[in-house]
């Protein structure tokens, strides 16, 4: 079974910055697609960012030039940075692994964390 576990959530103030982590555990064999979503109060569902397996990103409009997606190679692990945060980015923030193969699963699941709170606040 995989696990995600975000972490780095919090309170900034409007201008602040702040950085997410997600790091996947579990027997994983390939992993098509990680990124973030997000889902402020009454509101759907966000794509925030994503990157592929190749190394290419992509981002919502709403945060494009203001964050970041990054991994790090050494483990399966990835990161937003989010800079000049401002009020509508709060939301929980969760992180997924999209395609993956296991080595009890041969066919591609999708795995999500339990999020994270960012709060962007005066």
């Amino acid at each position: 079974q995989v696990q995600l576990v975000e972490s780095g959530g919090g309170l900034v103030q409007p201008g602040g910055s702040l950085t997410l982590s997600c790091e996947a555990s579990g027997r994983i064999e390939s992993i098509t697609v990680m990124g973030w979503y997000r889902q402020a109060p009454g509101e759907d569902r966000e794509s925030v960012a994503r990157i592929s397996r190749s190394g290419s990103t992509n981002y919502a409009d709403s945060v494009k030039g203001r964050f970041t997606i990054s991994r790090d190679n050494s483990k399966i692990k990835i990161y937003l940075q989010m800079n000049n945060l401002k009020p509508e980015d709060t939301a929980v923030y969760y992180c997924y692994a999209s395609g993956v193969r296991t080595v009890t699963s041969m066919m591609f699941n999708d795995f999500w964390g339990q999020g994270t709170q960012v709060t962007v606040s005066s």
